[in-house]
């Protein structure tokens, strides 16, 4: 945490504050089984303060595949820092069956989280990802060449504070539900 910080632009002392409440936040709360950020917004304030472009994308990322990877290198690529919006397993189990999500939510935050193109992760209850950017308010919104610009609802709300709507290629092959399918 403090080493994200620094590099994040905050202050040696804000950073070295955060990370004391990281750490005995993480320890409150079982480790990371029950670990969630202190600020989540604190990445974005800090990537702002120094001019910096902020991006966000928002998935399931149930059983990470390299879809996945290529998708948030993708969305990496076109700014200074990315913050993953995640589906809660209620969101998932809502939105893709009962039998889902295969992996829990802390899990997916931990493995997400470990990813070297990804900078923080947000947690959403809703079925879709308004509320989380609104919060966050990303110069840049980035899913999959599964989507089109027009089809996203969000990509009006992102363009209403002067954002942009990003689709990446697909990668044919690579999605949770279809390793799943093929699974019997």
């Amino acid at each position: 945490t403090v080493a994200a910080r620094l590099m994040g632009g905050a202050a040696m002392d804000d950073a070295i504050a955060a990370g004391v409440t990281s750490a005995a936040d993480f320890l409150r709360h079982g480790g990371a089984s029950g670990f969630r950020p202190v600020d989540p917004l604190s990445t974005v304030d800090a990537v702002r303060a120094r001019g910096g472009v902020v991006v966000a994308t928002g998935g399931c990322f149930d059983l990470l595949h390299a879809g996945h990877v290529r998708t948030l290198r993708a969305a990496r690529s076109l700014g200074d820092c990315l913050v993953v919006c995640l589906n809660s397993d209620a969101s998932v189990r809502r939105l893709k069956g009962t039998d889902r999500p295969v992996t829990k939510e802390e899990d997916r935050v931990e493995v997400l989280r470990a990813l070297g193109c990804v900078d923080d992760v947000v947690v959403f209850e809703d079925d879709t990802p308004e509320r989380a950017l609104a919060a966050l308010r990303p110069d840049v919104w980035v899913k999959g060449g599964d989507y089109t610009v027009e089809s996203l609802p969000e990509a009006d709300l992102v363009r209403g504070w002067g954002g942009r709507t990003v689709v990446v290629p697909y990668h044919r092959g690579r999605s949770t539900t279809e390793m799943l399918s093929r699974r019997g």
